[in-house]
């Protein structure tokens, strides 16, 4: 007998239709054989609604009350789903965050998880019932309901499979499973069998949007199996896990091809070429609260530097405006800026012993006319930041140079 966690995203549970099919669908793994743990979300649309009336009596309301009315939205789910189990002869039991006692530290509404009481939901099972946890929330150590932010559903499945020793944490969502690149701008895009937490969290925190990046933390640190899987459809999906010899041989060499629209780059040109002066530059942008993505300094012959780095498109004004101010006090020659760019990135372990990766992704874009404006590297990926109009045709264009279309059928 296994020890399934089953996550439901708010499109699998959008309507009491579709709550009724996953109710079924529960229903089978556990009839497999199976000890069956449910996290849900609210239902599409539900979280909006609810922060939405919160902004209709006061834009910025107060943390802790914010929390309270956007938790309700799983608490919602979990009693529909269990009334559906319950109706079809399931026993089954719901939980919010804080009846399971899933504790938080105090940061309202991106609450991090401390611990779980995993007491109630193993005396749930073993009793032969299927347990169904609201997503997205715990309870901090003075009882005020908090929530993890935006996605945080992934996160609840991924702890509390950890906190049980699970044997896999299933992600239900609206797509099969992790493929090479977005399907919808590569026809030919595969579904990848499987593929290792390090590079998931490279495709997550380059754009794509399968999992939240949280999950696969979580996931990894604890080593927990996640599979994403097709709510509505029946297949394999793809396992997330760890890198281990037994794969090696067959593992391509570039696994996927990322994008991320929401960038925007900065430079400020003629800044002294002195120790400091990064710290100097990126410090004020660092105290607004601005994260940065990609660095890049050129140093001149007349003894300045030019200084360009990349932040999220929506903080590109705010940090624009932090930066002019700070090139004052530098005394630099000039500060620009562009938020028509986009990034594009190749990841995959299998660079870490195969060279030519980088001039393979070059060249091909070299093919298409496509100027690189930045560059950045680590160990298991290459990104480059491009204009956003060829950003499509990049992305073609890496996924034929690589070769990760699918296999044609016979």
């Amino acid at each position: 007998m296994a020890l399934i966690v089953q996550k439901y995203g708010g499109t699998s549970v959008g309507t009491v239709d579709k709550i009724q099919g996953v109710a079924d669908k529960i229903i089978a793994t556990k009839n497999a054989g199976n000890d069956v743990v449910v996290v849900v979300s609210a239902m599409s649309g539900e979280t909006n609604r609810l922060i939405d009336l919160t902004k209709k009596i006061d834009p910025n309301p107060d943390p802790r009350e914010y929390d309270v009315v956007i938790a309700t939205g799983e608490q919602v789910t979990i009693g529909l789903l269990c009334i559906a189990l319950i109706k079809r002869g399931c026993p089954a039991r719901s939980y919010t965050g804080s009846q399971v006692h899933i504790l938080t530290d105090s940061a309202h509404t991106k609450a991090r998880i401390l611990d779980i009481d995993e007491a109630r939901v193993r005396q749930d099972l073993k009793e032969g019932r299927i347990v169904v946890v609201a997503g997205f929330q715990g309870v901090d150590q003075l009882g005020s309901i908090t929530t993890l932010g935006r996605g945080g559903s992934d996160t609840t499945g991924v702890a509390l499979a950890a906190a049980l020793k699970a044997d896999e944490c299933q992600i239900y969502t609206d797509v099969d499973g992790v493929y090479t690149t977005d399907p919808r701008i590569v026809p030919q895009a595969r579904r990848l069998d499987r593929i290792t937490f390090e590079e998931m969290l490279e495709l997550a925190s380059l754009g794509s949007k399968v999992l939240q990046i949280r999950s696969v933390e979580f996931a990894g640190k604890y080593g927990v199996k996640l599979r994403v899987l097709h709510s509505f459809q029946d297949g394999p999906g793809t396992l997330i896990t760890y890198d281990d010899e037994e794969h090696k041989m067959e593992d391509p060499i570039i696994s996927g091809i990322a994008f991320n629209r929401d960038e925007a780059k900065l430079t400020v040109a003629g800044v002294p070429d002195k120790p400091g002066i990064a710290s100097q530059i990126l410090g004020p942008i660092g105290k607004a609260n601005i994260e940065v993505d990609m660095i890049i300094q050129n140093v001149g012959v007349d003894g300045l530097t030019d200084f360009t780095f990349t932040v999220h498109r929506n903080d590109y004004d705010k940090a624009l405006k932090v930066l002019q101010d700070t090139a004052k006090k530098l005394g630099a020659r000039e500060v620009s800026g562009d938020n028509t760019i986009v990034k594009v990135s190749v990841v995959g372990v299998g660079m870490r012993s195969h060279a030519g990766i980088a001039s393979t992704m070059f060249e091909a874009l070299a093919k298409e006319a496509i100027n690189i404006r930045m560059i950045s590297t680590s160990e298991i990926k290459i990104s480059v930041v491009v204009d956003e109009k060829y950003m499509e045709l990049a992305v073609r264009a890496l996924h034929d140079a690589f070769h990760l279309e699918k296999m044609p059928t016979v």
